[in-house]
C-alpha cells in the first residue's frame, strides 16, 4: 500500500516536470490526435499515447495510473515516447528502496558511532578523574609535609595530642 502512494507521488512529480518542460496547446482535444504519431499526441501534456491501440486519449488524472482497460502500463506513454509506466514504476521502486536502505544504514551507523562516542567519552572522563585524584593526593601529601614541618619547628609532635600538656614549662 505504501509503494502505491510512493509511485503515485513519483508519477505526480513526473507529471509536473513534464508540464513545465512542455507547453500544452489550450483547448486541444487528445482524441483529435488518433491515427497520428506518438510525438504529435504527446505534444499536449494532458494526452496519453497507447502503443497497442495506436490511439491518443486524455490522461485519466483521477486514477493516477492509467487503468489496464484503457492501456496496459507496458504500452502506455506519457511525456516521452521512449518511457513507459512499467519501467518508471520499477525504477522508482528501486530508487526508493535504495534511499530507505541508505537511510537505515546511516541511522544505524550514527547510533553505533554515538555509542562508541559515549564509551570514548566515559573513558576520557575516567582519565580526567584519575588525573584529578592524583593531583589531589599530591596536594594532600604536600600539605601534610608542610604541617609536619611546622609542628616540628614549634616542638609539637603528632605522637600524642596531649603531649603538650604533660610537660608544663
Amino acid at each position: 500500500m505504501g509503494l502505491r502512494y510512493f509511485v503515485s507521488l513519483a508519477v505526480l512529480l513526473f507529471c509536473v516536470d513534464v508540464i513545465l518542460a512542455q507547453t500544452a496547446a489550450p483547448g486541444q482535444s487528445c482524441e483529435k490526435n488518433n491515427g497520428t504519431s506518438c510525438e504529435q499526441c504527446l505534444s499536449n501534456v494532458s494526452c496519453l499515447w497507447c502503443i497497442k491501440t495506436q490511439s491518443c486519449v486524455t490522461y485519466p488524472v483521477k486514477t493516477i495510473l492509467p487503468p489496464h482497460a484503457l492501456c496496459p502500463l507496458n504500452d502506455a506513454r506519457w511525456g516521452l515516447c521512449s518511457m513507459n509506466f512499467q519501467i518508471l514504476i520499477i525504477t522508482l521502486s528501486v530508487v526508493a528502496a535504495v534511499i530507505i536502505i541508505a537511510f537505515f544504514v546511516c541511522l544505524f551507523c550514527c547510533c553505533k558511532c554515538e555509542n562508541c562516542g559515549s564509551a570514548a567519552f566515559e573513558h576520557h572522563m575516567q582519565k580526567k578523574e584519575e588525573k584529578r585524584k592524583i593531583k589531589q593526593d599530591s596536594r594532600k601529601a604536600e600539605m601534610k609535609a608542610r604541617h609536619d614541618e611546622i609542628r616540628k619547628k614549634y616542638g609539637l609532635s603528632r605522637a600524642s595530642p596531649y603531649s603538650r600538656f604533660e610537660n608544663p614549662a
